[in-house]
């Protein structure tokens, strides 16, 4: 776990130094979201009924954007070719780097996003519920992101490509997350939308980190 830990804090030193790649995904997150309150004006009624796509489909933009560079830069600079012939476990040095994206680009967006619920008139236990339900399905999109931006890495055009492969894969953690906070604005039980999303996270922790160093492997040879 030496490994993993020190790959997470590898990316997140080199993520100071870049500190406007990573601001890039907020702002838009933020700009996004609060462009849809000023276009459709105050009715709360719309508002809270459009909140849990708009969140849910800002967050996933804002988490597509930062996957091209995931791993774009070790692989140029000949970092990721001394991770796969490094002593390590490759596996958990992907796994780390997956981790590290997440903490950047996806645990922003879940702080952020009950402040910007607020635009939509969506109550306390709703922005609750719409932060549990990103705390779990951000961690998802950056584990399917993974794949793709590994499986695209090094190909012209690869930013188009990547978000045809990941967009369709998205869309269950799309579902299930804008479902839960749906399902709570309109006073019902958001616990099945929960345990599916915990359940589709489980088999991404499993399953991307290997599908994701396969492809890595692939690219490099």
């Amino acid at each position: 776990m030496n490994v993993f830990f020190a790959s997470i804090r590898r990316d997140l030193l080199l993520a100071l130094r870049r500190k406007s790649e990573v601001a890039t995904s907020l702002f838009f997150f933020v700009i996004v979201v609060s462009l849809f309150p000023l276009g459709i004006g105050p009715e709360p009624v719309l508002l809270k009924k459009i909140a849990p796509g708009v969140l849910w489909v800002a967050a996933l933009l804002a988490t597509l954007l930062g996957l091209p560079r995931l791993f774009a830069a070790d692989h140029q600079d000949g970092t990721l070719e001394q991770m796969a012939l490094s002593p390590a476990p490759f596996g958990l040095l992907i796994a780390g780097k997956i981790a590290a994206h997440w903490l950047l680009c996806g645990l922003p967006l879940v702080l952020l996003a009950p402040l910007l619920g607020l635009q939509f008139a969506l109550d306390a236990s709703t922005l609750w519920v719409l932060m549990l339900a990103l705390l779990l399905g951000t961690p998802l999109l950056s584990l399917i992101g993974a794949i793709g931006a590994a499986l695209t890495l090094g190909v012209r055009g690869g930013g188009a490509l990547l978000a045809l492969l990941v967009l369709p894969l998205y869309i269950p953690a799309l579902i299930f997350g804008a479902g839960a906070v749906e399902a709570q604005s309109a006073g019902l039980d958001a616990g099945g939308h929960f345990a599916l999303l915990a359940a589709l996270l489980a088999l991404a922790v499993f399953f991307a980190p290997w599908a994701t160093t396969a492809a890595l492997k692939i690219a490099l040879e």
